[in-house]
């Protein structure tokens, strides 16, 4: 069984015990956290949600929270001399599945 689900405006595909990275999630370690569910596939068919389907909820725990690669960011206009360099790295939120009903 799969289960389609929103997270930071993104859709993931999680089965159980999957490990996904989201955006950031204000929560503590080990705490739990639900999400809605978009669509079920399993043997029997697909449900798929208007917009979500009713009564789904796919449970995960958080395990903690983790960078992205580092992505850089180079502005320049030439014959200006102006070149400006900066760096981003985005917060991530790790979440392992455990349960999806």
């Amino acid at each position: 069984m799969y289960a389609i689900i929103v997270s930071g405006g993104k859709q993931y595909r999680v089965t159980k015990g999957d490990i996904i990275y989201v955006e950031k999630i204000d929560q503590e370690p080990d705490s739990a956290v639900s999400f809605d569910v978009l669509m079920i596939g399993s043997d029997e068919g697909v449900k798929i949600g208007n917009p979500t389907v009713a009564g789904a909820k796919a449970e995960g725990k958080i395990i903690g929270e983790v960078k992205g690669e580092k992505i850089l960011i180079y502005k320049y206009k030439s014959k200006k001399n102006y070149h400006r360099r900066a760096g981003h790295r985005q917060h991530y939120t790790k979440v392992e599945i455990t349960a999806i009903s």
